[in-house]
């Protein structure tokens, strides 16, 4: 009797709270789907249906900015196509002619969200929407994103396009390391030139969470009728990268900075544990040994909890041959949480080392200086 009792108070509480885990930790957000991850490591700090398979709309162009960004020639002139830039919904107001660069279009995708800008990037770089698509299916897969596949390039409703919370955040933080994609989607406001002639404009980022939260520098939002309210942003605070994704959220804005807030409230920047490591052995050179040092300081974002797991292994040549430079990689400290590698950071030469001078290499009055001691101590 005492099970069934406590069953049904168990049901009862579902029914009642059926988002208990969010109210849990002191927020609950609007979103059918979303995720917050710290960028460093890639660590998941809150989630609701973030495996969950939705349309993502215009935070589909974070893919297509990224592509267009690594294809090269950024600033080279070209006509756009025309037929690419007669497309339904937000623009960047590309007519017929214009003359623009893929930076361009990069800058037309990020901050006005331009379907127009999204579709002649696709079409210069892989010459039709199917092609480009199996670029973005393919770079997705490279990233991680299991659970997402592209249709088009500027994300408007397509029968199979469609990502999760989980897998949009592992693009965002791919392209935030891409620093001209930094540049762009962190600015509110971007002057360029284009059109036939090109002349000077104004274009405006539609992220109002630049303004809105502080700390912010992107990344991108989105809307359809199929998708509903779509936003990937990202923030940093006092070392701290937290990236943040809603899908269909009637209140993205609010959502976000309630994720964020609490993303910044539990997670810190840490100095790790350094192994002491000095030298290591050098042959063929001046001296027995060689300084060693980090190549970067050794310092993660990480929850209170996740730093007491942290946990390092050296990997080092036991020694190098001269000559050599500063700045040879001779080793790796990797670091790890419950076995799962977070970071590793090269260890390198912190000096040159030149060869020790050979017999042959010594000029004729050394040579003959050294055997007269030689002869000397014989006697």
């Amino acid at each position: 009797m005492r099970r069934i009792i406590v069953f049904l108070a168990s049901v009862l509480l579902f029914l009642l709270f059926p988002s208990f885990e969010i109210k849990a930790q002191g927020f609950e957000v609007s979103a059918a789907s979303a995720v917050l991850i710290e960028a460093q490591t890639g660590k998941i700090l809150y989630a609701k249906n973030e495996n969950e398979k939705r349309p993502m709309a215009s935070t589909t162009k974070i893919m297509t900015a990224l592509l267009c960004l690594e294809s090269g020639n950024l600033d080279e002139p070209f006509v756009v196509d025309s037929s690419a830039i007669k497309v339904e919904g937000s623009s960047m107001g590309l007519v017929e002619g214009d003359i623009v660069t893929k930076r361009s279009l990069c800058i037309g995708m990020l901050l006005p969200s331009g379907n127009d800008a999204a579709n002649a990037a696709a079409i210069k770089i892989a010459g039709s929407f199917e092609k480009f698509a199996e670029m973005m299916n393919e770079r997705a897969a490279k990233i991680g994103m299991l659970n997402t596949h592209f249709v088009t390039p500027s994300g408007l409703d397509a029968e199979g396009h469609c990502s999760t919370a989980y897998d949009m955040a592992l693009l965002a933080r791919e392209a935030l390391k891409n620093p001209d994609f930094e540049a762009i989607c962190s600015q509110k406001n971007i002057k360029l030139s284009y059109g036939n002639p090109p002349y000077d404009r104004w274009l405006k980022n539609t992220n109002k969470l630049l303004t809105y939260y502080n700390g912010c520098i992107g990344v991108k939002t989105g809307f359809t009728d199929d998708a509903g309210r779509c936003l990937v942003s990202a923030a940093e605070r006092n070392g701290v990268r937290l990236i943040c994704v809603t899908l269909k959220a009637p209140d993205d804005w609010t959502d976000h900075q309630k994720m964020l807030n609490y993303g910044f409230g539990i997670v810190k920047n840490y100095d790790l544990p350094v192994p002491e490591i000095s030298q290591i052995g050098l042959v063929g050179g001046l001296k027995d040994n060689i300084g060693v040092s980090l190549a970067s300081a050794a310092k993660l974002s990480l929850t209170e909890d996740d730093f007491s797991k942290v946990q390092s292994v050296v990997f080092l040549d036991k020694f190098v041959y001269a000559p050599v430079k500063a700045g040879k990689v001779v080793g790796r400290v990797k670091y790890s949480i419950d076995g799962k590698e977070v970071l590793s950071i090269p260890i390198i030469l912190s000096e040159n080392a030149d060869a020790a001078i050979t017999q042959k290499e010594k000029g004729f009055w050394d040579n003959l200086f050294e055997k007269f001691n030689i002869l000397k101590k014989e006697k």
